[in-house]
């Protein structure tokens, strides 16, 4: 559709990543939100049986979905900002339209005169006057935040505005909310792919003698690392990376214990098995991975085999459960289905696979909780749609003789789901990587 602009090259110890400077990111940006708003928001609109959509927002306080609106050259809202889409399907047209003294950027334009109407919320009453919709959409909800950034102050005041007579057509704007939020275009899939090989790039950096030097380096050393390599890519991320270790002479801590209950400078050794989680932000968009390292003893030929079934346990989990993708079966459902056919092959599953894309914990079905693995409520109750991304989050635990002790593969990956079924965003990993010994 687009064509990607110049880039420059910023070349690591083990990779070159092709990274967009800043004005040619923000043609990027607006060009996907310019396909966004003309082509995919009309659909959305129909599909969501709202044909006003209003957001509203003040500056630093911005609609999480008014906020992924902005033109690049904005980092904020500001003043009040107030968006009116109207979608007449009849004649197939779209208002986009500010209630603000600008336009928008280029695709959203002003239709406030300050002058000839100096209330911004009356000239707002005017427009939805000539336009007389049948549901006016506001953006609050009770299972998903990205849904409910409408403040209770700019509530209040538009319904003090509004006449009796449209009171009546205000509906929550949840469900187009959410799929403005979880449908990717086929641009923006062209683009991800980049995203995600730049993130398994610097994953496989930081699991490298390049970086960690066994009875020297600490976890804490590598997931500062990575933060710095983000730094110097120019790009952002929009996590703490996290790293942490599996030994034959430690038992294994929980799902708690291993991301928020660690250990600090823990010191890395041969024959450790390491795992990390992380993800970058880069053209408004969001990658979210963890793979499996192991740090080669100097007996160590081969990586052990023991750790290599164990490691495939994780990848049988992922293709049992991606084969449970299926269209308009909630998170709920694929969850279940998916947890009931992995412990009927002998597996000990965890499943908490969550939407990925405009933010890293983003608006879609829930696929279970790492402390909810019965189902989640509301979030879980929301269908599978077409166009859409996933973290493939998970995690299998197996007993280890050699070690005598229980282990976890725990595996991420981003995933689409398309009318053509499921396909990974770009590639997973099916082997552990391999950290050479040192003589």
């Amino acid at each position: 559709m687009y064509k990607l602009i110049i880039t420059i090259l910023i070349t690591t110890n083990l990779f070159s990543q092709e990274i967009l400077v800043q004005k040619d990111r923000a043609n990027v940006i607006n060009k996907v939100l310019e396909d966004r708003l003309n082509n995919l928001l009309p659909i959305l609109m129909d599909q969501s049986g709202i044909d006003m959509w209003v957001l509203i927002s003040r500056e630093y306080n911005e609609d999480p979905v008014l906020k992924t609106m902005l033109p690049a050259e904005w980092l904020n809202a500001r003043r009040r900002t107030i968006i009116v889409f109207y979608r007449d399907k009849k004649n197939n047209t779209i208002d986009k339209l500010a209630v603000a003294r600008y336009n928008f950027g280029d695709n959203i334009i002003s239709a406030w005169d300050k002058e000839k109407q100096p209330e911004q919320w009356q000239r707002l009453v005017e427009l939805i006057k000539e336009r007389e919709p049948n549901q006016i959409g506001l953006n609050f909800s009770k299972y998903f935040n990205i849904s409910d950034g409408l403040d209770k102050t700019d509530f209040d005041e538009f319904m003090d505005f509004l006449p009796i007579e449209y009171k009546n057509k205000i509906v929550s704007a949840e469900t187009l909310s959410n799929l403005w939020i979880e449908t990717r275009t086929e641009y923006e899939m062209k683009l991800y792919e980049n995203i995600i090989e730049i993130t398994h790039n610097i994953i496989s950096e930081a699991f490298s003698n390049s970086v960690i030097k066994p009875g020297l380096t600490t976890t804490t050393d590598v997931e500062w690392w990575m933060r710095q390599k983000v730094t110097e890519l120019g790009l952002d991320t929009w996590f703490h990376p996290t790293v942490d270790i599996q030994r034959n002479d430690e038992m294994q801590k929980d799902h708690l214990n291993s991301f928020s209950d660690r250990p600090n400078d823990k010191t890395i050794i041969y024959g450790d098995l390491l795992h990390c989680d992380f993800g970058i932000t880069y053209l408004r968009l969001n990658s979210d991975c963890q793979q499996i390292a192991y740090v080669m003893k100097q007996s160590d030929s081969i990586i052990p085999e023991f750790l290599t079934k164990a490691f495939k346990k994780g990848n049988e989990l992922q293709d049992i459960l991606t084969k449970n993708f299926t269209y308009l079966d909630t998170g709920n459902e694929i969850l279940i289905n998916s947890l009931n056919e992995a412990k009927a092959e002998g597996l000990r599953p965890s499943i908490y696979t969550h939407p990925l894309g405009s933010y890293g914990h983003s608006s879609g079905p829930t696929i279970g909780m790492w402390d909810s693995q019965q189902g989640v409520i509301g979030a879980g109750d929301y269908p599978l749609n077409y166009n859409t991304v996933y973290a493939i989050e998970l995690n299998i635990t197996t007993f280890i003789t050699e070690w005598n002790r229980d282990i976890k593969i725990m595996l991420e990956e981003a995933g689409f789901f398309g009318k053509n079924g499921f396909r990974y965003v770009n590639n997973r990993q099916t082997k552990i990587i391999e950290i050479p010994f040192i003589n």
